[in-house]
């Protein structure tokens, strides 16, 4: 007798992960953040300091983050910057944005100076607000940086002294500017003259606000990708693995029947949740973690294959439907996880001892077993149970098995 209350259960099941993966897939997946692999940008490798400078640990989390201070003026999404090899700096920015600008703004130093008529630094830099900005100048509408002193009484001082004498403005050893003090200044505010255009005046204050480099960075290697390379790029690998991705799907109905149809379900919220977790975490995507992820499929439908053919076996046995099923999934879960230990392991240690693509490789597939483990392992299980049990199919051939009448 078909027990319609279990069968109701399986299938408000079934409806509620298609509801909630239809309703809500294109939303995550647009919270994603994508690689440079994927979306374009560039890397670029720094050495820090000079071959016979002494860097300390200390010294390189300094550069960190006066380099975390520079990507965050130029405004991409989700930037890596990675220590390598003790001295060597990997900075990957994904997104679209001017690569040029950005790489010069990058490594270009901010050694900002006010001199005396004879060559004496009378403020630096770091006398500086972090707030300066453009501005076109009211008169002549040349552009200029607007800054604002630290110390108004410090630079009220200057201001009184070298009246109506020039007071050089120096960057990076050029000098950008020469003016002449007309006024004694009490507010702390001046303005920078000398940039060549607006972009360039927009480049010196953000330069300003981000502040000198520790040290100087001298480019080793760089690789950039750019955005229409990357969207090709993605559009391939998503081709790519939609056709790997079906026919799995083909195979498991083709060969498995009703369960094979039960785990494609059950891969379909596998591939949601995995979604879900790279948006909620924010793991950057890129082209290896794309095919991490696919293999991740491959690796949730062995589960599903162990545990139908040992359901197979005992249905050769002469069990009944529903005792094969409980049989079979309790003898197929230990080899399942072992499989997955080894697997996750080998992930672990790709994670912790690899840099760069294969680090990204190694996220995707440490989340890709651990979700497998909790969807297309145990969602699959719960669902093929439940269908058993509600006695709808009695023929043993809709679970993969030859065609023979097994009592329920």
């Amino acid at each position: 007798m078909i027990k319609w209350g279990r069968f109701t259960t399986f299938l408000g099941l079934v409806v509620m992960i298609f509801a909630i993966v239809i309703s809500t897939s294109s939303m995550l997946y647009t919270k994603i953040p994508l690689g440079l692999d994927l979306q374009g940008g560039f890397d670029v490798l720094y050495q820090v300091g000079n071959p016979n400078q002494t860097i300390t640990p200390s010294d390189m989390s300094a550069t960190v983050a006066a380099l975390e201070n520079r990507v965050n003026k130029i405004g991409v999404s989700s930037p890596s910057i990675q220590v390598q090899n003790g001295n060597r700096i990997l900075v990957s920015l994904a997104g679209h944005f001017n690569q040029v600008q950005a790489r010069s703004f990058l490594s270009e130093e901010a050694n900002l100076e006010f001199k005396s008529p004879h060559g004496k630094i009378l403020m630096t830099g770091k006398d500086l607000e972090s707030n300066a900005h453009y501005q076109a100048n009211p008169t002549t509408s040349a552009p200029e940086v607007a800054v604002q002193f630290k110390n108004a009484a410090l630079f009220q001082a200057v201001t009184q002294k070298y009246l109506h004498q020039p007071v050089s403005i120096w960057l990076n050893n050029r000098m950008i500017d020469n003016p002449v003090i007309q006024d004694v200044i009490t507010t702390g505010q001046a303005t920078i003259s000398g940039s060549s255009s607006m972009q360039s005046a927009i480049q010196l204050a953000n330069l300003l606000n981000a502040g000198a480099l520790p040290f100087p960075l001298h480019e080793l290697s760089s690789t950039s990708v750019g955005p229409t390379l990357g969207q090709s790029a993605l559009q391939s690998t998503l081709l790519a693995g939609a056709i790997g991705v079906t026919l799995i799907f083909l195979f498991m109905i083709l060969v498995y029947r009703l369960p094979g149809l039960i785990a494609v379900i059950a891969l379909v919220a596998y591939s949601y949740v995995l979604i879900a977790v790279f948006a909620g975490m924010q793991i950057t995507l890129t082209l290896t973690g794309l095919a991490a992820l696919v293999l991740g499929i491959g690796m949730a439908v062995d589960a599903n294959i162990i545990t139908y053919e040992r359901i197979k076996d005992e249905l050769r046995n002469g069990k009944s439907l529903q005792s094969s099923v409980i049989a079979g999934q309790r003898k197929a879960i230990r080899t399942i996880l072992d499989s997955n230990m080894t697997t996750l392991i080998a992930g672990i240690v790709m994670y912790g001892y690899g840099t760069g693509d294969v680090r990204g490789f190694a996220v995707a597939l440490i989340a890709s077993i651990i979700v497998s483990l909790l969807t297309a392992v145990l969602l699959s299980r719960t669902l093929l149970l439940q269908f058993t049990k509600a006695r709808v199919v009695k023929n043993p051939w809709l679970f993969g098995a030859k065609r023979k009448v097994v009592n329920p």
